[in-house]
Order: C-alpha cells, then sequence, then structure tokens
C-alpha cells in the first residue's frame, strides 16, 4: 500500500526521532536481566514522551487515536532502524490496556492507565502447569470473604509462563471462583499486586540462557473485589478481550527486524577466512533465505494492508505466524552452520531479541515460535478447516 501524503509526513517524522534518539549498542546494553530492564524502561519512556509508544490507544493518551495504517508506518520504521523491541512493556501496552479500556470500570481505567505510562510494568496469570491449550482447566482458586472489613478474595495456586513476571508490578490474574457448571463459568478476572504477601515468583531459566517467563506461586494472596475487571464469573469473556488485543502488528514487525537481521549471516558469508563466499551451495542456501524472509515480510504487509481496507478471512493470522516461525528457524539455522564452532563459544546472548547473533541461542529460541501463540499443529488446523473448508479433525481421532 503506497502511503498517502500524510503517512509520508508521519514516516518523515519518525525517521528524524530515530536519527536523534534511537539507542546505539543496545544490544551490549543488554548482556544481564538488569542492564536489559533499564534499557526496555528508557526507551519506553523516549517512545512515550515522542508519541509513539502507544499509537493504538485513544487519542486522550500522548500519540494515542492512530488508524492501523499510521501505526504500520511507525512500527516499520522502529523495526528498520533497528530499536529495542518493547518486550518489557508489552503486555502492559496490549493485554493490560485492552483489559482495562474494553472491561474494567472507569476507575480502575483511570487509577491505572497513567501509571503504564509512567512506566508501571505488568504481567499475566493466565497459563497453569495443568491449563496451557485448555485455559478453562486452570484450578487456581480465589475464596470471597470478609478481611478488616472489606470484602477480598483470597487466592491460593500456582501460574506458569509468565512472561517478564519477575519485573512487574502488577498481574492480570485468571482464577477459579466456582466449579459448578461449564468450565468457563466459574472464572473471574483479577488485577493482583505482584509485592502482595503470599505472591512468590522463579524464573524459569530457558535452554538458550534467557528468562523470560517465570512461574508465580500464590498462597493465601488477598486480593480486593474492587480489583475485579467484570462480574464474577464471567472472567472468560473478559480474557478474550485480553488474548484478542493485538493482531499482525507484532509479526510484521519482527519479519522487518529479521530482514535487517540478515546482514549477520551476510558477514558470515563474507569473512575472508571461512572460505564461505566461493562455496556455491553456501551462497544457494543464503539466497533462498533471503528469498524466504522477503516472502514473510510481504505476506506480513498484505496482511496488515488487507486489515486496513477492512478485508479479513479467518485463517489470514496463521499464514503470517506459521510463515515466520519457519523463516525464523532457517535464519537461525543458517547462522548456526555458517557460525561455527568459535561463534558459539564467544557470543553472548541479548536478552529480549530473538536475532542475537548466538547462533545456537538463536537457534534453540527459534523452536518456541513454532510452539507459541498457538502451535504450527494448530494454525495448520485454523487454515485447513476455515481456509480450504477441509474437513474437520473428529474428536478423540487417535493413529
Amino acid at each position: 500500500m503506497t502511503d498517502t501524503p500524510d503517512l509520508e509526513t508521519l514516516r518523515q517524522d519518525v525517521r528524524a526521532f530515530l536519527a536523534a534518539e534511537a539507542p546505539t549498542g543496545w544490544r551490549d546494553a543488554s548482556r544481564t536481566q538488569g542492564d536489559f530492564v533499564a534499557t526496555q524502561r528508557d526507551w519506553f519512556a523516549r517512545l512515550v514522551k515522542a508519541g509513539y509508544a502507544i499509537p493504538h490507544w485513544p487519542a486522550r493518551f500522548p500519540g494515542g487515536g492512530r488508524s492501523l495504517a499510521e501505526q504500520k508506518v511507525i512500527y516499520e520504521e522502529l523495526a528498520k532502524a533497528d530499536t529495542p523491541r518493547l518486550l518489557l512493556s508489552f503486555v502492559s501496552t496490549y493485554h493490560a490496556f485492552a483489559t482495562l479500556h474494553e472491561c474494567a470500570s472507569t476507575e480502575l481505567q483511570d487509577k491505572y492507565l497513567p501509571r503504564i505510562l509512567e512506566g508501571e510494568t505488568w504481567c499475566q496469570g493466565f497459563s497453569e502447569p495443568g491449563a496451557g491449550s485448555d485455559l478453562a482447566a486452570i484450578k487456581t482458586r480465589a475464596v470471597r470473604e470478609m478481611r478488616d472489613g472489606r470484602e477480598v478474595y483470597v487466592v491460593n495456586g500456582q501460574k506458569v509462563w509468565s512472561t517478564m513476571a519477575q519485573f512487574a508490578q502488577k498481574c492480570l490474574l485468571l482464577v477459579r471462583t466456582s466449579s459448578d457448571g461449564a468450565k468457563q463459568a466459574g472464572i473471574t478476572y483479577l488485577l493482583m499486586d505482584m509485592a502482595a504477601p503470599g505472591v512468590s515468583v522463579r524464573p524459569i531459566h530457558q535452554i538458550q540462557g534467557d528468562e523470560e517467563f517465570a512461574e508465580i506461586f500464590l498462597d493465601e494472596v488477598v486480593i480486593p473485589v474492587t480489583e475485579r475487571v467484570g462480574e464474577e464469573g464471567k472472567g472468560w469473556a473478559v480474557a478474550q478481550a485480553t488474548l484478542a488485543s493485538e493482531r499482525g502488528l507484532t509479526l510484521m514487525e519482527l519479519s522487518y527486524r529479521m530482514r535487517g537481521a540478515l546482514g549477520r549471516i551476510a558477514a558470515l558469508v563474507r569473512d575472508p577466512e571461512s572460505g564461505h563466499g566461493e562455496d556455491r551451495g553456501v551462497l544457494r542456501d543464503f539466497g533462498e533465505l533471503v528469498t524466504q524472509v522477503d516472502a514473510v515480510c510481504a505476506v506480513a504487509d498484505q496482511f496488515l494492508d488487507n486489515r486496513i481496507r477492512g478485508v479479513e478471512r479467518m485463517g489470514d493470522a496463521s499464514i503470517v505466524k506459521n510463515s515466520y516461525s519457519r523463516a525464523l528457524r532457517a535464519y537461525s539455522k543458517l547462522g548456526l552452520r555458517l557460525g561455527g564452532m568459535a561463534e558459539q563459544y564467544v557470543a553472548p546472548i541479548t536478552f529480549g531479541d530473538l536475532n542475537t547473533g548466538n547462533w545456537m541461542a538463536d537457534f534453540m529460541n527459534s523452536y518456541a515460535w513454532t510452539i507459541a501463540g498457538g502451535s504450527e499443529e494448530v494454525q495448520r488446523g485454523i487454515i485447513a478447516e476455515r481456509m480450504l473448508d477441509m474437513p474437520r479433525e473428529p474428536k478423540n481421532w487417535v493413529l
């Protein structure tokens, strides 16, 4: 889609801001979790001040009220400039915002939305050890009581795979308040203070060295009833607003970032000591990867352009998701092959980045993208059944 004059003006404004403010050397400044958090908070604050952090929020907030086409321009330029991904604030600005804006009372919106812009970090307490794909199977229990003259929920249970929970001040929490009727009918949605007595967080050390996720343990945690979003037992509907809060822009941004990261593989190919530049097999494989990454960017662009025009089919997002995850695997696999043992030993990881140049870490991390946000198999099922009108898989079907 060709830029209109207004979009081109916005693009030039964003480029001018990035030329003056884009952080340099941020990967070297994100080698520890503490440094990563500091880098993220600083960059988010600068984007808020410039009006580019929350273009999807309403116009009453700084930089809000942007059309999807304008949001696309902003994210394109952030990716092309190779700025840090806003991983630490993602749940806050998308999931927490959507939940509060669409489902919470005015009092809760006024209380929390300004604090997000001031840097308050939120995490998501949805998945549990026995409730991942089947989220409605959660067992974390909340009992309503009177304590010290006020109504509260007393919560006990465990959450897992909570992104950045070890750095969060607030949590979007799904709890079970009833076991009567359908599983979804007994779920309630609460806002939990991560500093409340009885909350403990244990980071999950991942195979590639990162600690992006954490477990949350809840032992007699007291949450005021006033911190509930929606009615008691109606949390499942609220959760759908949370999960539907971001579609398309992230995968477009990640695709553009991967295209920019192709330069790291090109540097390995050009290394005179490696001999890769004279290897026709390497040159062929690199050419195929460039084509694959360009195709992913084109698919993501088309998906967003269709959404801008109001044309979106069930399954389109699944095509983008699978295209990106496959290209990410191919990118990291070729880098791993060309980097050799020396690269694996000397390259440190960069927290919060998918294309770090530590090829073994990037390759292992690429596997997560065929699972997170809906596994590759689930996405194929959506494409087959809802786009191609193929027969649905019978329930309880086994080989």
